[in-house]
């Protein structure tokens, strides 16, 4: 990880803290949000974070899927082009 990304996270984790603390000091969310330039659901969303994980909950996670619908199963994969390299080349298929 670089020292930039480091950087750019502690921003990310100090706003979305500070915001938080706004609201736990009685700043309206509404005006917290203006403020900080986001939709009032996000400071919603960052108050969840922060009271069910404390301050690495506001940490900016990672926006991979944890699974993907079309996904097909590596074993099924496996078979497919075990299948397909026998179809294509028969004579030099080696896995067979």
């Amino acid at each position: 990880m670089t020292l930039r990304r480091v950087l750019v996270e502690l921003n990310v984790m100090e706003q979305r803290y500070r915001a938080v603390l706004q609201v736990e000091a009685g700043v309206p969310v509404t005006e917290v949000a203006d403020a900080f330039g986001v939709s009032r659901q996000a400071v919603h969303r960052w108050l969840c974070w922060y009271r069910d994980q404390g301050l690495p909950g506001l940490a900016d996670g990672s926006h991979r899927p944890r699974e993907h619908p079309w996904q097909i199963d590596p074993a099924v994969e496996a078979v497919q082009s075990h299948d397909i390299c026998r179809i294509a080349c028969p004579d030099t298929c080696v896995t067979c």
